[in-house]
């Protein structure tokens, strides 16, 4: 553990920042206006565009609120919203041109973000200012989110409901979008007129930073996105640093930070309070993804705060392209759905290892603490596990070597809740020096060589283990106690479970239960 720990210490060192020159130029020498009435588009491009020829800069915006268009960075600049500047981008959806880009995995058209930029080296945002994206008039909203007055609100102000009653949408185009966006990705339609009639559909990211290098992004508020919030994609050489990531909880694709098929980053002291997923890696979907073939790799995350969120950390489900060598530490989640979590699907393919988690502080997850899903289908909560089992190939994915340790959960549904395939178990995984105060314990199907080592469990339902087709699985030192009375208990399932090793701490031993299809002798009960 120690090794691999200094193994991303030396990836860390190796994160270049980017290099831009000191010089200064103010958005208001370019006719900007901080009135919140000013369309400041035009300044804003001016601006850059000035500060680009000099050879770059910091373009800096001084406190106001200030209205505008998508903002275009260029190679060499830091744009650096000062203390009370609020950049409020427009609400008019035709503002913003369609473009080829990427989202959720599949290349497409979207509508330019707020903040874009392709193909460019050494950016910067920086600075206290604050980038509200206007995701209002783009996002779709589901009834069961809102109050009664707070839908009799929304549907009086304009826009659509579905037949069925349960989804607000800004427009009739946004509400039938998806169904030609769909049609039109099938089949592989790469002609941007067709795109128009769906355009209200197709919500843009508030930033989207795609094939760049060096990467800076300091201590701004980044808030109400139309999608998802902060999307670096195939870019290299990340820092992110004491941001702040804010969406409503409600915020439809509301994620925070998606680092797709991103490698070297660094992102620390950051605090997220988001509609969907919070710090999540992605690296494509199914077959475009593979194709593709661009991992997301080499990344730390430290010192981070998540607040309302799906997942406090997330990989997947769209990890076709792969997601290895990443370190979690010191991190803190608070009032998540879920706190660390994996989410795959046969199709998917891909391979995601060497996965290290350290030290992380959870409280009050409403969901699992840690999840395990490779039967995610796009739906909370989706996914049943089943022992059927398919060929192996190419889309079949793999997560492997995966270490957990010094977790501590006051509050969730279960402490671990990890399903693999029947073709493709989990593998090589372990749990250590954890303790979780959750309503269910721990709940292994299809895993193999997993570890779980002096590891405190207080549970109200169930065993404190179970075990479901798994095999050569160790639990050393653990202890706890289920109010259901059966202390210190491992319940074992399935005809193909074999090789179960228990060690006990204590002058107890811990007991174990068998269920239906266990063939008892194949099953190594051990004690010292």
């Amino acid at each position: 553990m120690e090794k691999m720990t200094e193994a991303w210490s030396s990836v860390n060192q190796n994160i270049e920042l980017p290099t831009i020159p000191d010089r200064t130029f103010m958005i208001t020498d370019f006719g900007a206006a901080g009135d919140g009435v000013t369309d400041n588009t035009e300044a804003f491009r001016l601006t850059i565009e000035a500060c680009h020829q000099a050879g770059g800069g910091k373009v800096v915006i001084p406190a106001g609120v200030w209205s505008t268009g998508p903002i275009v960075l260029k190679s060499r600049i830091n744009l650096h919203a000062e203390a009370g500047a609020l950049i409020s981008f427009s609400q008019c959806r035709d503002d913003y041109p369609l473009v080829y880009s990427t989202f959720e995995g599949l290349a497409t058209y979207r509508c330019q973000s707020p903040l874009d930029g392709e193909g460019l080296e050494d950016i910067a945002i920086t600075g206290q200012g604050i980038f509200d994206g206007g995701g209002e008039v783009w996002r779709p909203v589901k009834k069961m989110k809102l109050n009664a007055r707070e839908w009799e609100q929304l549907i009086n102000n304009g826009g659509v409901v579905d037949s069925e009653g349960e989804v607000w949408w800004p427009s009739i185009g946004a509400m039938n979008g998806r169904t030609l966006v769909d049609r039109l990705d099938q089949e592989g339609c790469k002609d941007k007129q067709s795109y128009e009639v769906a355009r209200d559909y197709l919500r843009p990211a508030l930033l989207s930073l795609r094939k760049c290098n060096r990467i800076l992004l300091e201590a701004a508020t980044f808030q109400n996105s139309a999608a998802w919030c902060l999307h670096p994609w195939a870019s290299k050489h990340l820092t992110i640093r004491s941001i702040t990531v804010r969406n409503p909880w409600y915020a439809q694709n509301g994620d925070g930070l998606d680092l797709d098929s991103c490698s070297l980053a660094l992102v620390e002291n950051c605090m997220f309070d988001v509609g969907d997923d919070a710090i999540c890696f992605k690296s494509g979907k199914d077959k475009p993804g593979r194709d593709l073939g661009i991992p997301c790799e080499d990344i730390t995350i430290r010192d981070c705060v998540v607040y309302h969120g799906h997942g406090g950390v997330v990989i997947g489900s769209e990890m076709s392209g792969g997601v290895r060598r990443v370190h979690i530490t010191d991190c803190t989640f608070i009032g998540t759905d879920i706190g660390i979590r994996f989410k795959s699907a046969r199709g998917r393919g891909g391979i995601v290892e060497d996965i290290l988690i350290q030290n992380i502080r959870m409280r009050e997850i409403a969901g699992d603490a840690i999840s395990m899903n490779m039967f995610y289908n796009g739906n909370e909560g989706s996914g049943i596990w089943a022992d059927d089992k398919y060929p192996i190939s190419d889309e079949t994915p793999i997560f492997r070597n995966i270490r957990m340790e010094g977790i501590v959960c006051l509050g969730a549904e279960s402490a671990v809740y990890a399903g693999g395939l029947s073709e493709m178990p989990l593998s090589n995984m372990d749990i250590s020096s954890s303790v979780f105060k959750c309503r269910r314990g721990i709940k292994l199907a299809h895993a193999q060589h997993f570890q779980i080592s002096d590891v405190e469990l207080y549970t109200d339902h169930g065993p404190l283990i179970e075990l479901h087709q798994c095999r050569s699985v160790s639990a050393a030192g653990v202890k706890g106690e289920s109010h259901e009375g059966e202390e210190r208990q491992i319940a074992v399932f399935g005809a193909n479970t074999a090789d179960i090793t228990l060690r006990r701490s204590t002058a107890e031993t811990m007991q174990i239960i068998t269920g239906q299809g266990v063939i008892q002798e194949e099953i190594k009960r051990l004690s010292y």
